[in-house]
Order: structure tokens, then C-alpha cells, then sequence
């Protein structure tokens, strides 16, 4: 899924490197200079978050809390304290299908290991009411690659929002899109055999699959658990980048069959398409 090159007239384009991906900053309608300015703390903005969220880089939030021994309790920075309640907020709201306590499980997925994935054990509790998270039991390990892109869009939103920005597009990489403002931004959902395009206004979308990345999305319950289905990849549109990242992910553990069952639970989702054997199919 890619934003077409011109999709809105006198669109100014930035670019940043951050989180293993390249996230993109088009501005519409404002002089250069305050373009210019606004994508240098967008930058800023995004080298922090990935200094907090990411689990490989020593010294950030959450590499501290996955080296936390039981009993031990941290203190951690505003934007990870929200990221993780968010978290915790998407595992019950998606009936425990989006979790990001398995960091161990996913690294061993990704290095091709062979191996039994290591069952899941540990707990984390994350304070409500104050930015700190305390291990009660080692083992748990954070991976907030399902969300952390999508919490970044709508972090970049709230840091525009003083500005009155008249249209900007968000992009993280070529997953992920929020569009701010009035204006619509055409964008292309590519399937293996077709193409569809979408108009996307104040709103956000984001996609998942086993396209690029190839089969990296475990199921809590372990692979036994795993819906037999040809889903390819989706396309969930929401209000809230990090909402639509969370459901892109949790849906691609559901069968595309069970998905109209669940149109009349889940309100926020705006739209889902999904690509399966016989191409795209918008489900609502």
C-alpha cells in the first residue's frame, strides 16, 4: 500500500529514517520554511520515540524493562507509559489476540530457529497511575512492533495539532498512513493480482500481512491455534493509527470467514479489506 506521488496539489515531502522503516511528512497548503520546520520536529520527535520503544537500543525504556529481574520496579518516560496502556487496553479489547509481552517468541520466529518457541511465562504489571512498570516474574519480553508505528503516527498528529495544519499526510513506511486535516489522499491497496484505491480522510490505515515480511505474526495461543486460512494481508482503516495498527495485526489471526461476523463488535474499524486466494475483497 503506497500514497500516490502527487496526492494532493502543493504538497511539500519529507522524509526520515526511524524504527526500521522510513516515515514520510507531506504538508499541504503552508509556506516551505513552516514545512521544513514542522518536519524537523517530527524528526525530532520520532528519534525519541524510537530511543523509548524500541527493545534493541541499550538504555531505553523498553530494553530496561525487558532486563527488569522479579521484583524490580523502573521508572519510565510519558510516551512509553501511554504506548504500553495502550497495549494492555488492545489485549482486552481483542480478546488476548494482541499481545506484546512476546518478544522471545517473535526474535525466534525471525531467526528461522527450528526449535519449540519457548512457552510463554513471566509478568509485567504496568502501573495505571504513574509512568512505571514492575516484573513480578521474569520472562515476559516486550515487542511493540505491532503498535509502535502507529502510536508514532498519532504522536506526530498531537505535536501538528497546535499548528491548525489545513491537510498532512503520515506515512510509516508503506504500512501505515494517517491523514490530518480536510483533504482527501488518494491511496493504492496492491494485492498480488490487482490493485484497489482508497480515499483517505482524517483518518488512519494500516496494513498487515506475510507479504514482505514473510510469516512473522504468532498467535498468543501458540501455532496450533493459528486460523487455517489463505488471508494473505489486510487493510484495516480507524480514528487512530495506533487503533489501526493493533486490529490490522489481531485480524490476521482471524479466518476471513469470521470477519463479518465480527462488523456489528467492532464500530471503530471504518473499513477492512483483505486479500485472500481470490483477490481483494472489502468485508465492510
Amino acid at each position: 500500500m503506497t500514497p500516490s506521488e502527487q496526492p494532493v496539489a502543493q504538497a511539500s515531502r519529507f522524509t526520515h529514517d526511524a524504527m526500521h522503516t522510513t516515515f514520510c511528512f507531506r504538508f499541504s497548503d503552508i509556506e516551505p520554511a513552516l514545512a521544513a520546520s514542522l518536519a524537523r520536529e517530527c524528526a525530532e520527535k520520532l528519534d525519541a520515540l524510537e530511543t523509548s520503544l524500541s527493545r534493541f537500543i541499550d538504555g531505553g525504556d523498553i530494553w530496561r524493562i525487558n532486563h527488569l529481574r522479579a521484583g524490580e520496579t523502573i521508572l519510565i518516560g510519558d510516551d512509553c507509559h501511554r504506548c504500553l496502556l495502550q497495549a494492555l487496553q488492545a489485549w482486552s479489547d481483542t480478546g488476548g489476540l494482541f499481545d506484546v509481552t512476546l518478544g522471545r517468541k517473535i526474535e525466534q520466529r525471525r531467526s528461522g530457529s527450528a526449535e519449540a518457541s519457548p512457552p510463554a511465562a513471566g509478568r509485567l504489571t504496568i502501573h495505571p497511575d504513574r509512568a512505571a512498570v514492575t516484573c513480578e516474574e521474569a520472562g515476559r519480553e516486550i515487542d511493540l512492533g505491532g503498535i509502535g508505528k502507529g502510536f508514532a503516527l498519532d504522536a506526530l498528529a498531537e505535536l501538528l495539532e497546535p499548528w491548525n495544519i489545513p491537510a498532512a499526510l503520515l506515512s510509516a513506511g508503506a504500512s501505515s498512513h494517517l491523514a490530518v486535516g480536510n483533504a482527501s489522499w488518494p491511496i493504492k491497496l496492491t494485492g498480488d493480482k490487482e490493485t484497489l484505491r482508497l480515499e483517505l480522510r482524517n483518518m488512519a490505515m494500516s496494513a498487515s500481512g506475510t507479504g514482505i515480511q514473510g510469516n512473522h505474526i504468532l498467535h498468543p495461543a501458540g501455532d496450533e491455534a493459528m486460523p487455517t486460512h489463505s488471508a494473505k494481508r489486510l487493510w484495516v482503516c480507524a480514528e487512530s493509527a495506533t487503533r489501526a495498527e493493533i486490529w490490522s495485526t489481531a485480524l490476521m489471526l482471524v479466518s476471513p470467514a469470521e470477519l463479518i461476523d465480527l462488523k456489528q463488535d467492532l464500530t471503530e474499524i471504518r473499513q477492512l479489506v483483505v486479500e485472500d486466494q481470490s483477490g481483494l475483497q472489502t468485508i465492510w
